[in-house]
């Protein structure tokens, strides 16, 4: 019997998230279905549920599936943050109503997650600028879609230094003077940059793309073309399908996983297919 677990991101100042959980709710009590709704904690058991209908951003996704990496039940995520990639990954541009429907009606389909230095993420990791990006964003308040993540990427990219490091990468290594390189699982993150437009969740292979030394002049020419995903024939992108990449350097990086902001000197990048059950 369907019982279906509604998780909001449970900081107090996540206000969106809570009036989505309302909304739900509504339409579940409206059809008759049992749910349990989650406002300042998550379950630690969930033997009595059927499904999990998660509330929030990207970020909220990546601290669900890394406080539950053996998750089992069929999950939904609802857009509740300030990037919600993962979520038009699987939906597209719907409204709330379309996809409660969507969700409804769905059979659960195994999607591909990722591990980065034995943290899972479900999207994308970035090194380099982009990492730089979200460091400065920390303890900001941030602003639904792409606006903060824009705001600050013309703040910085043309101070941001390019750093060595050392790829290996479908039996190839090579050193690369790097100014970003994106490993990703979905197409687009930062609020809607369409960084990997080829990019599949259920193809089993990461996308990566690695950006090497730009002028910083032309780094605000290019930001457009990035945004918008045509960027792959530029003649210093490099691409690359695999499911297993390491990046190393001499220096601490800046990076995220999902938006969450990490660093180190060492990455090791892999895929794991079929990881978790979404209904899309």
């Amino acid at each position: 019997m369907k019982n279906t677990a509604v998780v909001c991101n449970p900081l107090p100042e996540n206000g969106k998230s809570i009036e989505v959980a309302d909304s739900i709710a509504r339409a579940l009590k409206t059809k008759e279905i049992p749910f349990s709704i989650f406002t300042t904690y998550w379950p630690q058991v969930w033997d009595q549920f059927s499904e999990a209908w998660i509330i929030g951003g990207d970020g909220t996704l990546n601290y669900f599936i890394n406080q539950n990496p053996n998750f089992h039940l069929p999950i939904a995520i609802f857009k509740g943050g300030s990037g919600n990639d993962f979520n038009w990954a699987l939906y597209g541009d719907v409204t709330l109503e379309e996809q409660i429907e969507k969700v409804l009606h769905a059979s659960p389909q195994w999607v591909d997650a990722g591990t980065c230095n034995g943290r899972l993420f479900m999207n994308g990791i970035g090194i380099g600028f982009d990492g730089a990006i979200v460091k400065e964003l920390l303890g900001r308040k941030k602003v639904a879609g792409k606006t903060s993540y824009f705001l600050t990427v013309l703040k910085n990219i043309f101070n941001y230094k390019e750093g060595d490091v050392t790829i290996q990468i479908n039996g190839q290594t090579f050193n690369e003077e790097l100014f970003m390189v994106s490993i990703a699982n979905g197409q687009r993150y930062g609020g809607g940059f369409k960084v990997a437009p080829r990019a599949s969740i259920t193809d089993g292979q990461l996308d990566i793309n690695i950006i090497s030394k730009i002028a910083p002049v032309k780094r605000m020419f290019y930001l457009p073309v990035i945004e918008k995903g045509e960027h792959l024939n530029l003649p210093f992108i490099k691409e690359y399908k695999s499911n297993k990449v390491s990046i190393t350097s001499n220096n601490i990086l800046p990076a995220h996983a999902d938006g969450e902001y990490f660093e180190a000197s060492s990455f090791a990048i892999e895929c794991l297919p079929k990881r978790f059950s979404f209904l899309w």
